[in-house]
């Protein structure tokens, strides 16, 4: 009995520190090492190796020392929605898709990304049919998308 509690605690300790959404983190970092703080000023500035910062077993970084420790004293402002990956996606085609770090926008206080190739940048797609509705349908979708 007393194994079988050792082995649930430290089941329960691997759990605590698994991510709990499946973020994008191509090339490493949320959003390709992108500054998710810099967006706020809207902006998307790469980060600097020199910056960095885990939240949820996820990494990032930041262009400056400020950027950081913004993030540090409240990281859940900062995070990009749907982990990471395009809204367009997650919310018009119940996809994860791999986003344009530089394609974003600041939308009621929250961070949303988007793909973008030189045929489609998914953004405008977002607006013309309509962010709320397309919001709506991607927080329903993520529900089941954001389990790895």
């Amino acid at each position: 009995m007393k194994k079988l509690v050792i082995i649930l605690f430290i089941g329960m300790g691997f759990a605590l520190n698994a991510q709990s959404i499946d973020y994008n983190t191509s090339k490493g970092y949320a959003l390709e090492g992108y500054d998710v703080v810099a967006y706020f000023s809207n902006t998307a500035k790469k980060g600097n190796s020199s910056y960095t910062a885990t939240h949820d077993n996820v990494k990032y970084k930041f262009a400056t020392q400020a950027n950081r420790d913004a993030f540090k004293a409240n990281p859940e402002k900062y995070l990009p929605q749907y982990g990471g990956y395009c809204a367009y996606a997650v919310g018009a085609r119940n996809k994860k898709v791999t986003p344009d770090p530089e394609t974003f926008e600041i939308r009621d206080g929250k961070l949303f990304v988007f793909y973008k190739s030189w045929r489609s940048n998914t953004l405008n797609s977002w607006i013309k049919e309509g962010p709320a509705k397309l919001k709506a349908k991607a927080d329903k979708n993520w529900e089941t998308l954001k389990v790895k």
